[in-house]
Parts: C-alpha cells; structure tokens; sequence
C-alpha cells in the first residue's frame, strides 16, 4: 500500500511534530521516510529587496544575494541534520534531500517523483506570513495537484490508536475507504466510519454501501451516523477524542459549491487535533 512518506519539513514545532508521525508510520509499517527541505526561490529573488534595500540605504541586492544564499543554505542543512537526528534516536534511519523552488510546487513535483504519500506539518514555520506558509494556502495546494494521499499533522503527537473515515458516497470518498480499510488492516487500528447528514434515507443508504465495500475489506469496522453540517460535525467528532486518525476523500464536491458553502476538506485541515490522511 505504501512504501515511501515524503516529509516537507522548516524545523518549525509543528514541523516537528510531523516527523514524529512519520516516525510512527515507518516503525508501524516499515516505510521509508524523505525529509525534504524547500528553500524557497522567492527569498532569493531580488526586485522587492531591491526597492527596500536602496530606500533605507543597504548595499545592492546583487551584492547581499551570495550572504542570503550562504545563511539559507546552512538553515537548510541544520533543519535536515535536526530531521535525520530526530529520526535516527526512534531507530528510523530516513533519506533526506534540499530543492530549491517554489515551496508547494515543489513538494508536489519531488512526492511524485519519489514517494506514494506526502506528510505535511499542518502549520509551518512562517504561517503567519499566509501564502508562504506549508500550511493554509500551500496544504491545500498540494492536497489538489500531489495525485497521492496527504497527510497532514496537527500541533501535538500522540499515539494513534484508533481511526475513523468520513464517508459520503462521493468517488473521493470510496478511494479514502478502501485505502483507511487498507491501513487499519495493516495497523491494525479499529476503523470506524462517519456518515453525516440530516436525510434519514440518504444516511441508510450510504451507511449500507459503505459496510457493504468494508465487509470484504475491514470486516470489523462499524459505522456511526450523525446529523448537522459536515465541516461542524466532523470537527466535533473529532474534538470529543473518537478517533485518533481520520482518512477522508478531499474535495468531494464540485468547485463551484465549494466557493458558495467552503469546503469541508478545507475546515478540517485548519481545524483537525488529529492527523487527516486525505486522498482524491
């Protein structure tokens, strides 16, 4: 099912809880872990440090540029030498490797080419800053272009013990169930799947294909129906300690209603304490 975690890491505390459910997934599982470490090619780039740098009275750009590079090059080996150490004291013995691009089109083009899941820190090191951020923005990017399975975890570890699968019959959602029967499966984490909706016969319906897919599959999973708006809900499933992981199918719906209503997928990455494994 899967061979190889790619993990983007910034040495941020969220990042580093990130490698410590790769950790979990390669001593689990027997994966192999990639630390990748973007240097992001805009810091390098010069028109806007141009402006400041002559308004306040630095020397030119072109004259700082091989002391912006020399300091981003020794963060970048210090942040990878910081990845192979936290992994190495768990007895997990990791590759790692430094890329300079664009922060998400780069995570999405090295998961491609070298791994068959991406594990994202659910915030980084500049969240603040908004687009730079590895989460917000660029999260959701890589979720809807990486082709594979995302993880992505959220501010403190803990043991994964249990899991839970948001299901809502959309193809999305039927790739999520037979990957979350897969790992619960190999992991051997009880599996509980989540139907949410309002319409008592819609909710039969999906709760019957669903224990229908997993009889074969997972044969001991169960499946829980609850009403209320899925984003609301699913975060209080959450939040009342259910599940330790949750697997759910991203986006599963149109992009238009996603711009009128917003996107389940998109509330619980900002908002999940647990780890989301997504999937398209």
């Amino acid at each position: 099912m899967v061979e190889s975690i790619l993990i983007p890491t910034d040495g941020s505390d969220y990042g580093k809880t990130a490698i410590a459910y790769g950790i979990l997934l390669a001593r689990k599982l027997g994966v192999r872990l990639t630390g990748l470490h973007v240097v992001d090619i805009r810091l390098m780039q010069g028109p806007a440090f141009t402006d400041l740098s002559g308004s306040i009275g630095l020397p030119p750009y072109q004259e700082l540029l091989p002391v912006i590079e020399s300091g981003l090059e020794a963060k970048a080996e210090a942040i990878l030498a910081e990845f192979r150490k936290q992994c190495e004291a768990a007895g997990v013995h990791p590759e790692t490797k430094k890329v300079v691009g664009v922060i998400d089109e780069t995570i999405v083009e090295e998961g491609r080419r070298c791994c068959d899941w991406v594990l994202l820190a659910q915030r980084g090191e500049h969240f603040h800053l908004g687009s730079g951020a590895i989460l917000g923005s660029t999260a959701q990017s890589v979720v809807r272009r990486s082709g594979k399975p995302v993880l992505v975890t959220p501010e403190r570890f803990r043991e994964v013990q249990t899991m839970a699968l948001a299901y809502d019959a959309s193809p999305p959602a039927d790739t999520a169930l037979n990957l979350a029967a897969e790992l619960s499966r190999l992991a051997e984490w009880p599996l509980t799947v989540v139907v949410i909706t309002d319409d008592e016969a819609l909710a039969a319906k999906r709760s019957q294909r669903a224990a229908e897919l997993l009889a074969a599959l997972s044969p001991g999973s169960s499946v829980v129906v609850r009403k209320g708006a899925e984003d609301k809900e699913l975060l209080r499933f959450i939040h009342e300690g259910s599940a330790d992981l949750l697997v759910m199918g991203a986006y599963g719906h149109n992009r238009l209603r996603e711009l009128i209503l917003g996107s389940t997928t998109s509330a619980v990455i900002r908002k999940s304490t647990i780890p989301v494994l997504l999937t398209r």
